[in-house]
């Protein structure tokens, strides 16, 4: 007997339409196999068996993370098939500082109404982002809440998983004088800020579609739901080739928060604000907003996902590194003695 209740769904709880968001997720999570999966969507839980025959001595990271009010823009698009990748960026990118490799993903998606279609574009979104981080998403939950959330409406967050041998963790403690700090672009406004953008653009009433000449002739809600870089490959291709230091993936907070971060006592990234390439989107947002220099670099990525600490004599070679797969790092600054800040920007 197939599972059905009629009185559940007058309560606003369509089982049935779970079981078809399911079946038409299964083609978007065979893309993130892995080989290593025990099991297949469905069970209680997700099953991977750890390969640790190169880890000396084995670290599990984990993270988790949303994708806050981003989602707001996808509402309003009507475009859903890309907040997933932002959703898995923002976890793999945390766990990536640390210098672990992402293992596993799950998802967890919390509607006001279970439109399966739309089901299903939010998760061919969190399996993109697994592709590109080479994780395996293993299982995941769709919630269906009616009266909690509006019917059109929906929530979504991520958890990883990753590995690290023990001795290989990133902790700064090797940071010293002299260490040049290198940037690698981001995409755009990543996933973090989007409460101040939308009271900037007043976003509810602006025309999200209008091409706009400062944004290169793209318009803001096809801008503004650029999905979230993810760092992970090019990040573990540089960490075979040099010793890399210390990482800050740029999230909520800025620079100010997000740097100091991988710098120890003592010392300081002193970073040049003329070498960062600041993308369009963030010169608007200031501009628009009337909103101080410094706020901004307290709040946004300003066109910087991710930065590194490496030793003078290996910059050049992490560049290349970086460039060869696909990530046009540069240098913007450089790690000195100070005991009052850990970040300064001039």
């Amino acid at each position: 007997m197939k599972s059905y209740s009629e009185t559940y769904k007058e309560a606003g709880v369509d089982i049935t339409a779970g079981y078809k968001a399911v079946e038409l997720m299964k083609k978007h999570i065979a893309r993130t196999v892995t080989g290593n999966e025990i099991s297949g969507i469905g069970g209680f839980g997700g099953l991977f068996s750890l390969d640790i025959s190169n880890t000396k001595n084995p670290v599990l990271v984990s993270g988790t993370d949303g994708v806050g009010t981003k989602l707001k823009i996808a509402f309003l698009m009507d475009k859903h098939d890309t907040v997933g990748i932002d959703c898995t960026a923002m976890c793999v990118n945390d766990i990536i500082c640390c210098g672990a490799k992402p293992l596993i993903f799950l998802d967890y998606i919390a509607v006001g109404k279970n439109y399966p279609e739309k089901i299903e574009q939010i998760v061919k979104g969190v399996s993109e982002g697994c592709v590109q981080a080479g994780c395996s998403l293993v299982g995941g939950e769709t919630a269906e809440m009616p009266g909690f959330y509006p019917v059109d409406e929906y929530d979504l967050a991520g958890f990883a998983v990753g590995v690290v041998d023990k001795e290989k963790i990133l902790d700064n403690t090797k940071v010293k004088e002299g260490d040049v700090i290198i940037a690698l672009p981001s995409s755009g406004v990543h996933s973090n800020g989007f409460s101040l953008v939308r009271k900037v653009f007043d976003i509810e009433n602006a025309n999200l579609k209008e091409p706009i000449e400062k944004l290169g002739g793209r318009s803001l809600g096809e801008t503004l739901l650029t999905p979230t870089k993810i760092y992970v490959k090019p990040m573990l291709a540089l960490f075979e080739k040099i010793e890399v230091k210390a990482v800050s993936h740029i999230t909520g907070g800025g620079f100010y928060e997000n740097v100091p971060r991988s710098i120890p006592n003592g010392y300081c990234a002193k970073i040049q604000k003329s070498k960062i390439k600041v993308l369009p989107i963030f010169n608007l947002i200031m501009e628009k907003g009337k909103i101080p220099e410094r706020d901004m670099y307290n709040t946004f990525n300003m066109g910087v996902g991710m930065t590194l600490v490496v030793n003078k004599e290996d910059e050049e070679k992490a560049l290349k590194t970086l460039k060869d797969n696909g990530e046009e790092a540069y240098t913007i600054g450089h790690i000195e003695k100070n005991d009052e800040d850990k970040i300064v920007l001039e």
